[in-house]
This record gives structure tokens, C-alpha cells and sequence, in this order.
């Protein structure tokens, strides 16, 4: 049964909502759905590419730092204390405007078939989400690899497992477990950085409603519309996860 408060906030968050379509002017919307309909796909790809190729970094990243030799847990520690301790945006900047000027000074690099790539923006902007995640979910999963108990990883040592049939039976799908819940915030924090890309002319969804404020002269209406699609991305991320976390064997 539903509580009489939350019936009340549901009904004055409807009302607000019937108030905004209702006074504001949406005029200008459909003439730009197909621009936002792309600088979404640029705004989950982004997402999608940094967050998928950011954790594949972050295991051996995390991993090091728990089991590796000296000099690989000194590297990896570095790594994540520089990356995490600098501003996103300086990072995007400096792979943009540093390392894009710096590539177009060699002509090797300009007549190759990578400068069809490389003189563009958003390969930048991958590179710089990536790494962002890589170094923020390496600490993640430091914890979650020394949060797993020696015993369970002795346990199945005992039994005459290798270390790579430990690690992929038991420390590796107990330590993901244990990090499901961070990994989500961590997902919805990649999420709500993306539109960063947009100051290197990336042309994700942020650039397409800025556009849209600065030839409509309207403030609000594409400021809302823009919240509004990111709380429901942000939605849609968490019920996802949260099923994910629901299948996911704990071990225990």
C-alpha cells in the first residue's frame, strides 16, 4: 500500500510537470529531435566505449596494487593518485590541445591513416573518459580484490586449483560482486562527466541543447528537457545494474 506522503509528492511532481509542458514554450522542439537523437548516441557512446574499455584497465590496474611487485604497485598507485587528483577537464584539454598539436606536427602522423581519426575531437574524449574511469574503478577494485577473504582463495588452492582457476572461479567473480554497488555510482558519475567532451567540440547531447539555448534565445525549456533526459539515463543505469547485482552469484 502506497503511503499518503508519497502519493502527495507524486501528485505535486505530476502537477509541476503538466505546469512546465503546459507554460513553456516547446516550439522549437521538433525542428531540433533529430540533432538531440544524435548528440544522444555521441553521449552513450562515449558513455558505453570509456566505461567498457575503462574497466578492462581498471582490473589489472586494481589487481596490481593488491598482488603485483613493488614497482607495478608503485605505477599503478601513481597512476590513479595523478589521474584521480587532476580535474577532467584539464585532462581532456591537455589531450586535445597537447597531445592533438603535438600529433599534427609530424608529418608521418599526418599523412597516415590515422590522421583521419586523430585530427578529429573525439578520440580525445575517449581517451580522456577512459583513462578518468580506469584510474577511479582500479581503486574500486583494489578494494573489492583485498576485500575478499584469504581463507575462500586457500580454501580453493586446497583443492588443487591453479592460481588462474582461483582467480577466474573465485577471487575475480567475488571481488566484481563486491564491487557491483560502487560500480554503479561510478557509472552514473561517467555519465554526468560527458558533457565535458562538449568543450573540445565533441558534439554530444550537452553541445546540441547549448546550441539549441543559443539560436531559440530560450534558457529553461532545453535546460529542463537536458536534466530530464539525464535523470532518466541515470534511472534506466541504476535498474539495470540493480538487476545485474541480483544475478550476479555472491559466492556466499
Amino acid at each position: 500500500m502506497a503511503h499518503p506522503h508519497r502519493l502527495v509528492m507524486l501528485a505535486l511532481a505530476l502537477a509541476g510537470l503538466a505546469a512546465i509542458i503546459h507554460y513553456m514554450d516547446w516550439s522549437w522542439l521538433p525542428a531540433y529531435l533529430p540533432k538531440l537523437w544524435n548528440g544522444l548516441l555521441m553521449t552513450l557512446a562515449m558513455l558505453g566505449s570509456s566505461v567498457v574499455v575503462g574497466f578492462v584497465f581498471a582490473l589489472p590496474l586494481g589487481l596490481a596494487q593488491v598482488t603485483g611487485p613493488r614497482i607495478l604497485r608503485w605505477l599503478a598507485t601513481g597512476f590513479c593518485t595523478v589521474i584521480r587528483g587532476t580535474p577532467l577537464l584539464l585532462q581532456l584539454w591537455l589531450f586535445y590541445y597537447g597531445l592533438g598539436s603535438l600529433f599534427a606536427q609530424f608529418p608521418e602522423i599526418r599523412d597516415s591513416w590515422a590522421w583521419a581519426y586523430l585530427r578529429q575531437a573525439w578520440p580525445y574524449g575517449f581517451i580522456a573518459l577512459t583513462i578518468s574511469f580506469a584510474a577511479y574503478q582500479g581503486e574500486v577494485m583494489r578494494g573489492a580484490f583485498a576485500g575478499v577473504p584469504r581463507g575462500e582463495l586457500e580454501a580453493a588452492r586446497a583443492f588443487g586449483m591453479s592460481r588462474w582457476l582461483v582467480f577466474r572461479r573465485v577471487w575475480f567473480p567475488r571481488s566484481v560482486f563486491r564491487a557491483l554497488p560502487t560500480l554503479t555510482g561510478e557509472i552514473i558519475l561517467q555519465l554526468k562527466s560527458t558533457p565535458l567532451v562538449a568543450t573540445i567540440t565533441v558534439t554530444d547531447l550537452y553541445a546540441i541543447v547549448t546550441r539549441a539555448r543559443q539560436e531559440t534565445f530560450l534558457t529553461y525549456e532545453p535546460l529542463l528537457l537536458l536534466a530530464a533526459i539525464y535523470i532518466c539515463l541515470s534511472g534506466i543505469l541504476v535498474i539495470a545494474m540493480r538487476w545485474l547485482e541480483n544475478r550476479v552469484p555472491t559466492g556466499r
